[in-house]
């Protein structure tokens, strides 16, 4: 009897997780994307510059003040020798992410961005020839054919927005595997990932985001009529960007591997329909496919990868070493870190 209370206690504080991941991931979203739209702040090196101070602050509050994680020690010299180039790439995949939020729809810039399991692997297969078998290969078939399906059909198409999409899953697949060596002997959990990466982003971020846009961003606030209002907006969704690395932490804890992977995927959908239904952007059937084809090729490279790592742990004697280098390197739940 206790057994399944503690059973349907923790699917209620799994669903729970999911649940407020979820409403922070596409409340941000949404947010960014009312930015840019509608009230014509059109600045997003100057978004994810406010991103990066509000999670700055978050995560000393939460580290420092509440000590709801306790601080990763971490040598100075390491901090510029590993977590600077961590943070540098850190920074271009967020203002890439907003870039391209600012010239397509969340709906097509969600779809490109489940493409990062691909590049994860072609990063690696090509640069740092890593070995992988064939039902890897197999799996990210569906995720290319969508994306190709979901561009090609894409009514609202902006080349250099599907660029910086494209761009910014191949630094988040180069964040990903740089993590395994840079931050090799450091086990981050994501509030000390953005206490020690948020203010070296910052650094980065604040000098080009006052060249390139420091006088439309004046110009705007002496011309937008709701000043106040949209700055409130502006800085909501910083703090709510910060909440969003929290809640990671949260489901991260009170799921398994393959309830996130489903969960992550589902979320994009969600995330698609939710911004559909606030912004209206023309969505043709056959966009609609390719976005269902790569939502399920996302979902079963989870699966094929999760069957491999359960095979990897306990190897056949039959089983070659090299295929023990077969699982290609993702932001693994499992492994609480970056």
């Amino acid at each position: 009897m206790e057994d399944g209370k503690m059973g349907n206690t923790t699917t209620i504080r799994a669903v729970l997780a999911i649940l407020q991941w979820w409403g922070f991931n596409v409340t941000v979203i949404i947010m960014n994307k009312w930015i840019f739209q509608k009230l014509e702040f059109k600045f997003p090196l100057t978004v994810s510059c406010v991103h990066f101070i509000c999670s700055s602050i978050g995560a000393y509050i939460a580290i420092k003040v509440l000590k709801i994680k306790p601080l990763i020690e971490v040598a100075s010299e390491d901090r510029w020798r590993r977590i600077f180039p961590m943070s540098f790439v850190f920074c271009i995949n967020i203002v890439l992410g907003n870039v391209s939020l600012r010239y397509i729809p969340v709906s097509f810039m969600q779809t490109i961005k489940s493409f990062t399991p691909a590049t994860t692997v072609i990063l690696q297969w090509l640069v740092w020839r890593k070995y992988f078998e064939w039902r890897i290969w197999a799996s990210l078939v569906p995720i290319v054919g969508g994306i190709l399906l979901t561009s090609i059909t894409e009514l609202s198409f902006n080349m250099f927005g599907f660029c910086a999409a494209m761009v910014g899953c191949l630094a988040t697949s180069t964040k990903t595997i740089l993590a395994e060596s840079l931050l090799h002997g450091y086990k981050f959990d994501s509030i000390n990932t953005v206490y020690y990466m948020a203010p070296f982003a910052t650094m980065i971020l604040s000098l080009p985001a006052i060249v390139l846009e420091g006088s439309g961003v004046v110009n705007w606030l002496y011309t937008y009529e709701s000043v106040v209002p949209a700055l409130i907006i502006i800085v909501t969704s910083g703090v709510l960007a910060f909440c969003l690395n929290f809640s990671i932490f949260y489901v991260i804890h009170s799921t398994t591997a393959v309830t996130f992977n489903v969960a992550g995927n589902l979320k994009v959908a969600v995330a698609v329909l939710v911004s559909w239904m606030i912004f209206r952007n023309p969505i043709s059937a056959m966009n609609a496919v390719g976005c269902g084809i790569t939502l399920v090729g996302c979902t079963f490279y989870g699966y094929v990868r999760h069957l491999i790592s359960q095979q990897a742990v306990a190897p056949s004697p039959r089983t070659p070493r090299g295929r023990l280098e077969m699982l290609p390197l993702t932001a693994d739940k499992q492994e609480d870190k970056i």
